[in-house]
């Protein structure tokens, strides 16, 4: 509160929406709740583990193109669902269902050790950070599965030292590119001598964050020291360009937030240039009701209803979190 110019607290508590209300309480006014189990008991969660299949996945409802490989909507929606039990409601593998999707997602991992499907047969090394991170969170930091997807995302970085998408480092044509994303294709090795991608180092990073050893080697340190160094510029491939991507915090895509509670994790303090850069956007940015807009480009709207007041909710809540690791008293490196 030092810092900001409105109370965010007094938003998330009035809110109505209970797990808002009792991570506020929890983790930003430091009160004593009940165990987590209360979550996982509310209608939010419920729904969705109600509509879990057997395998674990959860069912594609929207209108299906042709695609390869077959698991390819399933893993799409499992990503999505396991996505929100996970970061939302911090959902363990101490649940069956949340077993049971781990189990499905690491079935969709090669014996390379990515996480193959979502870019038909191509290389997915974004995913397979993000996926590697929550199944982290979910209680997998010590499985094997887990070190040979962060051994092959090592293997995979370009000659500067981040990642990037494979398949975008050659120029392809409509059609090519179709056959290479949608059929059975060979996948395509990466030109290590174009440029990384720092929206796609971003989501790589998440997975190396959340691992307690891989977090702090030396290749790690020089691929976050990259990311941070594009804060609010455009990226170099076509795909997510804009700078605005930075601060856009809909859906599951990269932006400052994840860039930030990677760099925490890491190591990187508010003493560091592009740190302190970052997080006084946040500052800068505070709307008078306490919260945080999900859109910041001023060509974009976001339509006004239940459900984006809801991920307006999230949005704050977790800035606020992460506001509170930097700027808290009396630890090394300290604002």
């Amino acid at each position: 509160m030092d810092i900001l110019k409105y109370n965010p607290i007094e938003s998330l508590l009035e809110s109505n929406n209970e797990p808002i209300i009792y991570f506020t309480n929890r983790d930003l006014k430091n009160k004593k709740v009940s165990k987590i189990n209360e979550i996982w008991n509310m209608p939010e969660v419920q729904k969705i583990l109600y509509k879990q299949q057997k395998d674990g996945s959860w069912k594609y409802t929207g209108k299906k193109a042709e695609m390869y490989p077959t698991y390819h909507y399933p893993l799409v929606e499992t990503f999505k669902k396991f996505r929100n039990l996970v970061e939302k409601y911090e959902l363990n593998k101490s649940i069956d269902s949340c077993k049971k999707a781990a189990e499905y997602i690491f079935s969709c991992q090669t014996p390379s050790g990515d996480f193959r499907g979502l870019i038909g047969n191509q290389y997915a090394t974004y995913y397979t950070g993000y996926f590697i991170s929550l199944l982290i969170k979910a209680g997998y930091k010590e499985d094997k599965r887990i070190i040979k997807g962060l051994e092959w995302l090592l293997n995979m970085r370009q000659n500067e030292g981040g990642w990037t998408i494979p398949i975008l480092t050659h120029y392809f044509d409509k059609e090519t590119g179709y056959k290479l994303t949608s059929k059975k294709a060979k996948p395509v090795e990466p030109d290590r001598t174009q440029p990384f991608s720092h929206n796609w180092t971003n989501m790589v990073l998440m997975g190396f964050a959340e691992h307690p050893d891989y977090r702090y080697r030396p290749e790690i340190k020089k691929a976050a020291e990259l990311m941070k160094s594009r804060f609010f510029q455009e990226d170099f491939y076509n795909s997510y360009k804009s700078r605005y991507y930075w601060v856009r915090f809909d859906f599951w895509w990269p932006n400052l937030l994840t860039a930030l509670e990677s760099l925490y994790k890491i190591g990187f303090r508010c003493n560091d240039e592009d740190i302190s850069l970052g997080l006084r956007w946040f500052v800068t940015h505070q709307q008078k009701d306490g919260m945080w807009n999900i859109e910041n480009n001023p060509n974009n709207k976001i339509k006004q209803n239940k459900k984006s007041q809801e991920k307006r909710l999230w949005l704050s809540l977790n800035i606020c979190r992460l506001l509170k690791k930097f700027y808290k008293k009396n630890y090394e490196g300290g604002c």
